[in-house]
């Protein structure tokens, strides 16, 4: 989660550069060139080795990956930070309402619980920029947020949290038996492509920035990316596809945090509250999982 939070903070340093199209689009592609001579000299057996379906499945995977970057990240020219990220980050309701039918993972009652709450957090917390306590509680009315362009920006929103579900839902199908380089290869270069290929049809510039943006992108591939979404990855292996997606509602805790001590932001009440409701939510659904982290029984990590 620590790692993943830094995701936001990179990529506010590097929009002062770039669009946030061409910076996930190098994130993603940075990524995949780290991992290419590992899984040429280490995994091309099990490249070889693999069906037809299993592969489909994984590019399937890195394309929800793409459209969920690309859907949250054009939002925000449309919508609200806050409508944004309220809608993005239903993202575990619907891992939720899919994992029993498509992975045949049913939602046990505490987990189901540390999802409502968790939840509930990411709520205050998407809301804590457009509404205050100020002469009283007041937010922008609903008619307003679902106006014209920002309609638009928060269907867009709502795209991505659906397609960062599929993201995990796949991930954890094909994690079952698939080792993690060949998949996370697969996923993030699928994801580059399409990002890359969005890139180019938006008439957005490929090249042509500062070093710094370029560092920029550097960080955002090995610490968000190459670390986080690899560890979460890892961990869809062991633990179910609704209790990864609850703890990945843990990033805009640790996000707050660091601009906190880097960007000089000074958290609000409400941002507080739902941050400690997310990690309740977190800490309620991880007892569960302590339980029953053998249930699936998964062989070792292959490779």
């Amino acid at each position: 989660m620590l790692a993943f939070s830094t995701s936001a903070i990179i990529t506010r340093y590097a929009q002062v550069y770039a669009p946030s199209l061409v910076i996930a689009a190098y994130r993603l592609a940075l990524a995949s060139l780290v991992l290419a001579p590992i899984v040429l000299l280490r995994y091309a057996r099990t490249l070889r080795s693999m069906d037809r379906g299993e592969l489909l499945l994984a590019l399937a995977s890195g394309g929800f990956l793409a459209i969920h970057f690309g859907t949250w990240i054009t939002s925000l020219e449309y919508t609200t930070v806050a409508s944004s990220l309220v809608l993005v980050w239903t993202s575990p309701l619907f891992v939720a309402l899919l994992s029993p039918l498509t992975l045949g993972e049913p939602i046990s009652p505490p987990v189901g619980c540390g999802l409502a709450v968790a939840l509930t957090g990411s709520v205050i917390v998407g809301l804590s920029d457009a509404c205050s306590w100020r002469a009283g509680f007041s937010c922008p009315s609903v008619d307003h947020i679902f106006q014209g362009k920002a309609a638009f920006g928060d269907l867009l929103a709502l795209a991505g949290a659906v397609a960062g579900a599929g993201y995990i839902i796949l991930g954890r199908r094909l994690r079952r038996t698939m080792a993690l380089v060949p998949y996370i290869s697969l996923a993030y270069g699928a994801a580059a492509v399409v990002l890359m290929v969005a890139v180019r049809l938006l008439g957005q510039p490929a090249f042509g920035y500062p070093a710094k943006a370029y560092g920029l992108f550097a960080l955002l591939a090995l610490l968000p990316q190459l670390f986080a979404h690899s560890t979460y990855n890892w961990a869809l292996r062991y633990l179910s596809a609704t209790y990864v997606s609850v703890a990945l509602l843990g990033e805009p805790v640790g996000s707050t945090i660091l601009a906190y001590f880097l960007l000089g932001e000074h958290p609000a009440g409400m941002m507080l509250v739902g941050g400690v409701l997310i990690l309740i939510g977190i800490a309620l659904a991880s007892r569960r999982q302590a339980d029953q982290k053998g249930l699936a029984g998964p062989p070792p990590e292959p490779g």
